[in-house]
């Protein structure tokens, strides 16, 4: 018996390219440059569309915070 639990993804999961810019409030230009330089939260192609799960684009923001500066 083959036995699959994962939680089921509603759409408010996945972003758009003009979604993660306003989230983020950046411009969309902004967001395609991370996808063409790398340097962006993990995108999904589906068919003509490319999709962002929130879950990464919030494990890309943790891996780009900045550490407060410590009191000497």
């Amino acid at each position: 018996m083959f036995d699959v639990r994962c939680k089921a993804m509603t759409t408010s999961d996945w972003l758009s390219t003009k979604d993660l810019a306003e989230w983020l409030q950046v411009s969309p230009a902004t967001v395609y440059r991370w996808r063409y330089q790398r340097t962006g939260p993990v995108g999904h192609r589906i068919g003509r569309h490319v999709r962002f799960r929130r879950e990464d684009i919030e494990a890309w923001l943790v891996g780009r915070r900045e550490m407060e500066p410590t009191d000497a």
